[in-house]
């Protein structure tokens, strides 16, 4: 028995002309061509980033866009040059769709700074959708067993974690501040904790200060607050470009500060002395590899991360982005597909 596959779908787009709101549509089911699978959504992340595709924060690559780039489902069908995948296999998508290949950051294992990069959600319709689609090479084997509102916040939020805490150079045993704690810094603290590390937390919401607390961080504070001792790395999860010279005073000497976000408001002044002196370094972090994705969901599967989900279903799109907006969400928020019928 297969999957009837529809001709029309239930999606939500984004309008450049109507910043700030995502639409109900009715899309055709696209159809795979060359590697591309075709994938029945059955969950999506809500990802920020969402947020500023929908927001304007980042330009229109697309009109009309589908967003969502957390997907976990499974394959229905597949182009003439996907092989190997057959229908059924549980996938997850992610933000990155493409990549030339050739160039040089290619070529050196730096395919998330590659010129031609393409992104799912934003470049091409994301998991907002009965059906999406993603190139076979991008396209990431998930094992069963995990319920998919579990998995998919690992698909950017986990995996932007993973590489925001490689970024960072957080010495063995080291003291690490995470500023914003939302749905990728609750993933990166366990990961930091599980390889020894001391968390700091400082964020401005209660609930997410008890959360952090409850996961294993030895203090949770305001988002301005000092950290107990001096930190040897911190990462930025929250998009405040204000809260940058609070984070590297925070620093020890020597200390790092990633920066995990995609977008972020204008940076204040820094004062030399204060903020950069004593060798304090300063990390963006783009996007992400193939091999970060492999790896972190490598070690979910070795240390099962906890994660913190609200659910929405399909219908409350607009609502989970409006929450996330106003920091409604504890941990992170996830749309339930409603499944096609099967034959």
């Amino acid at each position: 028995m297969g999957t009837t596959i529809p001709s029309v779908m239930r999606a939500w787009v984004v309008s450049a002309q109507r910043p700030g709101t995502v639409e109900p549509a009715e899309l055709p089911v696209p159809v795979p061509s060359g590697d591309e699978l075709l994938v029945r959504v059955t969950a999506c992340g809500v990802c920020r980033t969402d947020l500023h595709v929908r927001d304007g924060d980042l330009p229109a690559h697309r009109e009309r866009v589908v967003p969502g780039h957390e997907v976990v489902g499974e394959v229905v069908a597949a182009g003439p040059d996907a092989v190997g995948w057959e229908p059924g296999t549980r996938v997850g998508v992610a933000w990155l769709r493409h990549t030339c290949g050739t160039c040089t950051y290619c070529v050196h294992g730096q395919e998330n700074l590659c010129p031609s990069s393409r992104y799912t959600g934003w470049d091409a319709d994301g998991g907002y959708a009965e059906y999406t689609t993603v190139p076979a090479p991008y396209a990431y084997r998930l094992p069963p067993g995990r319920p998919a509102e579990e998995s998919a916040p690992l698909l950017c939020a986990g995996i932007i974690g993973y590489r925001a805490l490689r970024r960072a150079e957080l010495p063995a045993g080291g003291r690490l501040g995470i500023y914003g704690f939302g749905a990728s810094a609750h993933l990166t603290a366990q990961i930091a904790l599980a390889q020894g590390a001391t968390v700091h937390v400082f964020t401005r919401s209660p609930a997410a200060q008890e959360l952090a607390l409850r996961l294993g961080a030895a203090s949770a504070a305001g988002a301005t607050d000092p950290p107990p001792r001096p930190l040897d790395a911190a990462i930025l999860f929250a998009p405040a470009g204000e809260l940058v010279p609070v984070a590297l005073e925070a620093l020890d000497s020597g200390g790092t500060l990633s920066i995990a976000g995609i977008h972020l408001s204008d940076i204040p002044a820094l004062d030399y002395q204060r903020h950069l002196f004593r060798e304090r370094t300063v990390r963006s972090v783009t996007a992400n590899t193939r091999a970060d994705g492999r790896d972190l969901l490598a070690l979910a599967a070795e240390r099962p991360l906890r994660v913190e989900a609200a659910l929405y279903d399909f219908e409350q799109a607009p609502r989970a982005l409006d929450d996330l907006a106003a920091d409604r969400v504890t941990g992170v928020a996830v749309l339930r597909v409603a499944s096609p019928p099967r034959s």
